[in-house]
């Protein structure tokens, strides 16, 4: 047979059809196969997933607490600016990538959202052209009503305010001018409260922003509907300020009892509890003393009257005679008295002459009134607003802890020297006054140690073990899926996969290779060229691995003959079908 009738794979200038790999897979059974593929498909899933879930972003909250149309009109913006979000349980924030929190803030601020956000005194620099009066006051209410709803939530405690003020129209009556009042709505953040100076504080500043506004036209409100800045009625606020601060004074004085007998007889062996008694009313007393009479060199004159009365008589002047009438009744004449000296008793004109050495001498009266300053002492006393009336502190003490010589601990009550000592401390700290009514009991006992058994949660069952568990899930879960799909179906593929026969394609020098390495035995035929490469005849004597070896041998010295001789067999074959 010629070399023309050869076919073009068993040329000697042939080529390979297929890498090693592929003959390795052609030839593995199709059931190692088959889990070779299907793990190698599962593992390429793995390890997308795995870096699609490293790529995705660090979540932050956007903004929280948006109402329905803020919310719409934000995420509406967020899918123009195309911004990834999502939103968080309940839907109460929404989150965006970390590294972008800002800078939508900043873009969305600028468009003017969320539009629940307090705006103040910036509503008047959008007023348009024929805005009315009304209009204009309006804006600046709002505007003033934002402005103070800034300055109060930047208190600490505060998370939201409202502020309305009812501002009313003035006329030019003074008379029935109305005054203007305002309501503060707080919500507060969890656990915290104001006290009292805080919102006398929030009164004091909303009253001092708006003109002719009263800090008792002022009401505060919390999230619950309670009047915080009350006026003190019966009743009313008044009445929890008191127990407020009547709580506050026995915590106080309780205090004082831990801190002295704490270094004492330690940490956890003493409890105490106080109760005051205190009196809230508000008293008023006045008290009017007079003093005994002092005498007269050591009193103060208040005033000094005297009257002095002189009778007429010889050597004094005349007494009225002569016949009543016009000569008589005349006025005195001239005074003739000196300046240094008594002066002469008045007589009419004409008398003295005519009664002189005749009139006798009537006695005189005299009459002196003095007053004195009376003492007197005027005291107001008002009482205390709030006065302690009666103090009562009970204190328990544990037994005393003893060890003995063996190491062996036991409790024992302590001395009775050392109680009275502890008395006798308890009192000096709270003040002791007999006379008031105050009492002392301390009692001395073991404490009962609670045996029950403390309900130790799980760890696995813990709050931050179960967060962790959750960001750990997606990693761990595709880390562990692709170790059991790499060790239970893709290395045994590999192995069997490399342990099998390859399963040679058409090659040139090649093609027969996979003929002779078949184990099923072939008849031996002589060489029609003869020569050391003819097969040796077979005989009973020669073993069958003999004569494959010898086959194998002649096939890798001359293929092209043995490619002949396979291919005479296959025409024969074809023609005998």
């Amino acid at each position: 047979m010629s070399a023309a009738n050869l076919p073009l794979a068993a040329s000697p200038t042939g080529t390979a059809l297929a890498s090693p790999w592929t003959v390795k897979l052609v030839g593995m059974e199709p059931r190692l196969r088959l889990r070779l593929t299907i793990g190698a498909v599962v593992l390429l899933a793995v390890a997308v997933l795995a870096v699609i879930f490293a790529r995705q972003p660090d979540w932050r909250v956007l903004y929280a607490n948006l109402g329905d149309k803020d919310g719409g009109l934000v995420i509406a913006q967020l899918a123009t600016m195309n911004i990834p979000y999502k939103y968080a349980e309940g839907g109460g924030a929404v989150l965006v990538p970390a590294d972008k929190v800002h800078d939508v803030r900043l873009r969305l601020a600028s468009q003017g959202l969320p539009k629940g956000a307090v705006q103040g005194f910036e509503l008047m620099e959008n007023n348009r052209f024929g805005m009315t009066q009304f209009q204009e006051k309006l804006s600046f209410q709002r505007g003033l009503e934002g402005e103070l709803t800034r300055s109060i939530q930047a208190l600490a405690s505060v998370q939201t305010a409202r502020v309305h003020l009812a501002l009313p129209n003035q006329n030019g009556f003074f008379r029935e001018q109305q005054k203007p009042s305002a309501s503060v709505l707080l919500s507060l953040y969890p656990g915290r409260a104001l006290e009292r100076g805080q919102v006398a504080g929030i009164v004091h500043l909303v009253a001092s922003s708006v003109p002719e506004l009263a800090t008792t036209a002022v009401s505060v409100l919390d999230d619950s509907g309670k009047l915080l800045s009350g006026t003190g009625e019966a009743g009313g606020q008044g009445d929890g300020q008191q127990l407020q601060y009547v709580a506050q004074l026995e915590q106080q004085y309780a205090r004082r009892i831990m801190d002295l007998l704490e270094p004492v007889v330690g940490r956890q062996n003493v409890k105490a509890q106080v109760t005051a008694d205190v009196d809230f009313s508000q008293t008023e007393a006045t008290s009017e003393e007079h003093k005994p009479n002092l005498a007269a060199e050591a009193s103060a004159v208040r005033s000094q009257q005297t009257v002095e009365t002189t009778g007429a008589g010889a050597a004094g002047g005349a007494a009225a005679s002569g016949v009543p009438g016009a000569p008589s009744n005349q006025p005195p004449g001239p005074s003739s008295a000196p300046v240094n000296g008594s002066a002469a008793p008045l007589t009419p004109a004409g008398a003295g002459a005519a009664t002189a050495g005749t009139a006798t001498r009537l006695p005189g009266k005299r009459e002196s009134t003095t007053n004195y300053e009376v003492d007197k002492t005027v005291k107001t006393t008002r009482g205390a607003t709030a006065q302690v009336r009666r103090l009562n502190a009970a204190v328990v003490l544990n037994f005393q802890t003893v060890a003995d010589a063996q190491g062996k601990t036991s409790a024992n009550a302590l001395p009775p020297e050392q109680i009275e000592q502890i008395t006798a401390l308890v009192r000096e700290a709270i003040g002791f006054n007999r006379e008031r009514g105050d009492s002392v009991r301390l009692m001395n006992a073991p404490f009962q140690v609670d045996t029950s058994p403390v309900a130790d949660v799980p760890v696995w069952k813990r709050p931050e073990t179960l967060d962790l568990a959750r960001g750990l899930a997606w990693p761990l879960g595709l880390v562990l899926i692709g170790m059991i799909v790499l060790f239970g179906m893709v290395r045994p593929g590999l192995k069997a996969m490399a342990s099998a026969k390859p399963a040679a394609l058409p090659a040139t020098g090649s093609q027969f290779n996979a003929v002779v390495a078949d184990p099923n035995e072939r008849p031996g035929l002589p060489s029609p060229l003869g020569g050391p490469d003819a097969l040796p005849a077979p005989s009973q004597e020669v073993p069958e691995q003999a004569r494959l070896e010898g086959a194998r041998q002649m096939a890798r010295n001359n293929p092209v003959a043995v490619a002949n001789i396979v291919k005479t067999w296959v025409n024969g074959d074809a023609a005998g079908a």
